[in-house]
């Protein structure tokens, strides 16, 4: 019984402490930006590191080409920039990959997050209602139980009344403390 709850809090601190693994991954380099100062253009020609440094860029790798993000759409256009060769935030990944990546951590963690709650949403259905054979087997060891000490009960006193017969019935203590009244 303990093991299953502490495989359960595995289970959930892995999917936390996964989530904050992805975050710190990403922490470094959304505060390594800086706040826009200069158009994006002038930093075409340049390196990929200096164009990031401005958050609301974004490095075309085949034309080295320094463009403002396009923020009213999500994703860049593909007449502005191929995906494979667009870079953003950083400058190791491209948007090809960051979205795959993204798509698997994101699509990983609901799975995950959609099993534990499957999983603890049966734990908690399976306390509310005992499973009938259970119950019956429950039943079964009361009653039991309940014969036993009847049994008990009836041998003590045919016991005592055989005693009390033969007068071998047990006397108090002798070595009874004595009260002084």
């Amino acid at each position: 019984m303990a093991s299953r709850g502490a495989r359960r809090l595995t289970l959930c601190a892995g999917l936390a402490l996964g989530g904050a693994a992805l975050l710190l991954l990403l922490l470094p380099a959304a505060a390594a930006q800086e706040p826009p100062r200069a158009a994006c253009s002038q930093n075409t020609n340049r390196t990929c590191e200096e164009c990031l440094r401005n958050v609301s860029c974004l490095w075309c790798n085949t034309d080295k080409m320094c463009l403002d993000y396009p923020v009213t759409k999500i994703l860049p256009p593909a007449s502005l920039c191929k995906l494979s060769s667009a870079r953003w935030g950083v400058c190791w990944v491209n948007f090809e990959a960051l979205i795959i990546t993204m798509s698997v951590v994101g699509g990983s963690l609901l799975l995950g997050l959609a099993a534990c709650c499957c999983w603890c949403g049966r734990r908690r259905r399976s306390r509310r209602k005992p499973d009938p054979s259970e119950e019956k087997a429950e039943r079964e060891r009361e009653d039991r139980r309940l014969r036993q000490e009847e049994r008990r009960a009836e041998m003590k006193s045919r016991h005592d009344e055989i005693r009390k017969k033969y007068g071998l019935f047990k006397e108090e203590n002798p070595y009874a403390r004595f009260e002084n009244n």
